[in-house]
């Protein structure tokens, strides 16, 4: 099974004191299974930009994130199945924020289940597969 994680997910993995479940379940997930859309990784650096310690945020992000994921970017095929869920959300009245339907499009397009703690947010999209980021006792 592969994954793509939500930008909470990678948040979760850089925090100075991580979910141990969390980091002991991604101990388990083969590198080749790892994947980030190209919008988490544009979250990950916006909020390292504004953050107090922006260098060190920019550092782990170079340094531990981007060797440790594949980034699929918002390409040509994403944008389809983006705009497919936008329009379907949107005549339900459910409308979700363009980086969660642009992360959510980016794992139905490339067949991945999304790890993320956004369980509420993502689970208006029924075919979308998720993982939730820790697990419930």
């Amino acid at each position: 099974m592969a994954f793509l994680f939500d930008t909470d997910a990678i948040s979760e993995a850089l925090r100075s004191r991580p979910d141990p479940s969390c980091l002991s379940w991604l101990g388990t997930v083969a590198r080749d299974d790892q994947f980030a859309s190209a919008i988490t990784v544009g979250e990950l650096f916006y909020g390292a930009y504004r953050a107090a310690a922006g260098g060190r945020h920019l550092a782990m992000i170079e340094d531990r994130v981007l060797p440790s994921v594949t980034v699929l970017p918002f390409d040509g095929s994403v944008t389809r199945a983006y705009g497919r869920l936008a329009a379907d959300l949107a005549d339900q009245g459910q409308p979700l924020a363009d980086a969660d339907l642009q992360i959510a499009a980016t794992a139905l397009h490339h067949d991945l289940e999304l790890v993320t703690g956004n369980l509420r947010r993502f689970a208006r999209i029924p075919e979308l597969r998720i993982r939730p980021l820790r697990s419930t006792p």
